[in-house]
């Protein structure tokens, strides 16, 4: 069960003009508990004005050996989003010394290292998790190779850039890096502009052998991520191999048809070992209703994108307003989404503990 712990601010160091990487010290008795796997995230919890904020963001350091001990430190990276509760407060306020309340490391946007190729197409910000999963993978597995292509705006606004170069300085001959710049020009043969579907489908022969890739990881704003899923299966590359992760959708983007509504409805949710059951209010998701009564869920973004409040559904049937966390696979095993479900059958049953 994911939980909160305080973690003190050990350094922040500025990437850009708009964003920084903060790195938090974990106590040894703490150290178990944040392990993680290379491409999870962190939910960050403060409270402004009476109000209880939270956002996620990703981990960008190494995972630990499994065999090892447990990471003594950990290292998000956080971009300024306008009007940003959260990041405006990190980018502005947050100082070494500062203590952060910080959930458990949660997340399947995750790879297991083995030998093969591997390829991963960012934008922005989705570098993040990808920097964990290449730095982790190049070090642990000395027969695997990575293409990191990546999206930006411009040179100066490319977050861990330095990190980056280094990991290219260390396995030169095992990372191949391509960086799109949108905004600026580069030196002759390197392309520009945006990476889109049209692009991507005559770019990703030209750079490696397709087919031959273990496992595609796509990360970055909605619209970057949908146009390479779509290029990867124009060239035919099987869904099993493409792992997603979305950052900044849209508010009004859905990814489901409404369904009629129960005119009175109720949820059973199993949570930490104890259940209960609830009615659930006109127009409320079922992950707000088990908050009203276990303030404990587990949630984090509420936009259905961090994948936090994925519970089993043991009976009934909901309707997702959206899903950009869950896998197909995950969705056909009966997984949903609360923050996102809505009752469509008068009884719900989910499971928090599955």
């Amino acid at each position: 069960m994911a939980r909160f712990h305080t973690l003190p601010v050990a350094a922040v160091d500025r990437l850009t003009d708009d964003s920084v990487a903060l790195t938090l010290t974990v106590p040894p008795e703490l150290r178990e508990e944040y392990r993680h796997k290379p491409g999870q995230h962190l939910a960050l919890r403060r409270t402004a004005d009476g109000t209880e904020i939270r956002r996620t963001y990703s981990i960008c350091s190494p995972a630990p050996a499994p065999d090892g001990d447990g990471p003594r430190t950990l290292r998000v990276g956080v971009r300024l989003v306008e009007g940003g509760a959260f990041s405006t407060y990190a980018l502005k306020e947050i100082d070494i010394g500062d203590e952060l309340e910080v959930m458990t490391p949660a997340g399947r946007f995750t790879l297991d290292p083995a030998p093969g190729l591997y390829a991963a197409i960012v934008g922005g910000s989705g570098i993040t998790p990808v920097l964990s999963i290449v730095s982790t993978l190049l070090a642990r597995e000395p027969e695997a190779r990575f293409c990191l292509i990546r999206s930006d705006r411009t040179t100066a606004s490319t977050m861990f850039l330095e990190e980056v170069a280094d990991l290219k300085d260390r396995y030169p001959e095992r990372l191949q890096l391509v960086t799109v710049l949108s905004r600026e020009e580069q030196q002759a043969g390197l392309p520009t502009g945006r990476l889109d579907r049209e692009r991507l489908t005559g770019l990703l022969p030209a750079l490696l052998p397709v087919a031959e890739v273990t496992g595609w990881f796509l990360c970055g704003p909605y619209g970057l991520v949908q146009g390479a899923e779509r290029a990867l299966r124009d060239l035919e590359v099987p869904r099993a191999r493409i792992h997603e992760e979305i950052f900044h959708v849209d508010a009004g983007t859905t990814t489901a048809t409404a369904s009629p509504a129960p005119a009175h409805s109720a949820v059973t949710a199993r949570l930490d070992g104890r259940g209960g059951t609830w009615p659930v209010q006109a127009g409320e998701s079922l992950l707000e209703t088990v908050l009203r009564n276990r303030p404990d869920a587990p949630y984090a973004c509420k936009g259905g994108v961090c994948g936090t409040c994925r519970a089993f559904l043991v009976s009934g049937e909901v309707r997702m307003d959206r899903n950009f966390a869950l896998e197909a696979e995950e969705t056909e095993a009966g997984y949903v989404l609360a923050c996102q479900s809505h009752p469509v059958t008068e009884r719900v049953e989910l499971d928090f503990d599955r």
